[in-house]
């Protein structure tokens, strides 16, 4: 297992100063800063000044404060995102009272720090994916997103911007729940035209922009998979007469009655091998030109970056 490089927080209570030590310096060992508390009104005290990104608790010797404790952080709207770690005697286990206890993991005593370790590596990471998570469409967000973008640089892929055209007059006229519906509708177009041809990253950075990342010689056949469902399924957004015209009515920027061309995508196609893709910001910048210039066209429509300077 990779050993953590950046410094996550650990908040370790034990009134047992042996243990406290011994989990001190072997958490230490893997890079992880760690504050040691035996009294529970001090770790509530830190907790709540400087939340750490997990708690371990020593319940070899459970009682009621240290189930007021638990529930205290995890009745906060704030802190009960914090994953909680039990440490339980193995002899207790059927005993334990595990409904009364809001852990989020055990490990049982004596540890074995080889588990220990996974099972922290593996809560860490299942709270950012949590968090990471668009709560609307359940894909990737901002911070998966970036870590895809900077693994592709200098490699034979494509970042791929999504921007759906005329969402926000769209979302005026026919509210946010049509709105968020289209949102969903399109996160399930591209993750599955990204997934048959081949796999690839999918992401939503929010509102009504998507990234996704496919090798360069599929980008082309990906988003003309996307334009062409999206466009299928979104005509029947609108009624027969909005249909017929080929544009809705909302209010403009300034506050005035304007016609929209029915709902449509551009997608800026950014190849990560060329000369100039150095880092995420050229990336963003090529794609937001690109994008512009699709969106010119009242059709979907996909740009893809030929300028290798």
């Amino acid at each position: 297992m990779r050993q953590m490089t950046d410094k996550r927080r650990i908040t370790v209570f034990s009134t047992d100063q042996s243990l406290a030590a011994n989990l001190d310096i072997r958490l230490q060992s893997r890079g992880y800063h760690v504050l040691v508390h035996s009294q529970i009104a001090t770790l509530l005290g830190f907790a709540y000044t400087d939340p750490p990104d997990l708690i371990i608790i020593d319940l070899s010797s459970y009682d009621d404060d240290i189930r007021a404790l638990i529930h205290s952080l995890k009745s906060d709207c704030y802190f009960n995102a914090i994953p909680v770690l039990g440490l339980v005697h193995g002899s207790e286990v059927e005993s334990f009272p595990w409904d009364e206890f809001l852990l989020d993991d055990f490990v049982f005593l004596p540890i074995r720090y080889s588990e220990l370790f996974t099972r922290i590596s593996l809560s860490i990471k299942r709270i950012q994916r949590v968090f990471d998570n668009n709560p609307l469409t359940r894909l990737p967000g901002n911070t998966s997103v970036q870590n895809a973008i900077e693994d592709a640089i200098g490699k034979s892929l494509a970042v791929c911007y999504i921007d759906i055209n005329h969402f926000k007059p769209y979302n005026d006229v026919y509210g946010f729940t049509h709105g968020d519906e289209v949102l969903r509708m399109l996160a399930r177009i591209m993750f599955n035209a990204v997934k048959e041809s081949g796999g690839g990253f999918a992401g939503h950075v929010g509102g009504d922009d998507f990234v996704f990342v496919v090798s360069i010689d599929r980008a082309e056949s990906v988003c003309k998979t996307i334009i062409k469902n999206f466009d299928a399924i979104s005509v029947d957004l609108f009624d027969d007469q909005e249909k017929s015209r080929g544009y809705f009515v909302s209010i403009n920027r300034k506050g005035q009655e304007e016609k929209f061309p029915l709902l449509s995508i551009a997608i800026a196609v950014v190849p990560t091998n060329l000369p100039k893709i150095k880092h995420c910001g050229k990336v963003a910048e090529v794609a937001a030109e690109l994008k512009k210039m699709a969106k010119k066209s009242e059709k979907s429509s996909f740009l893809i970056e030929r300028r290798k300077q």
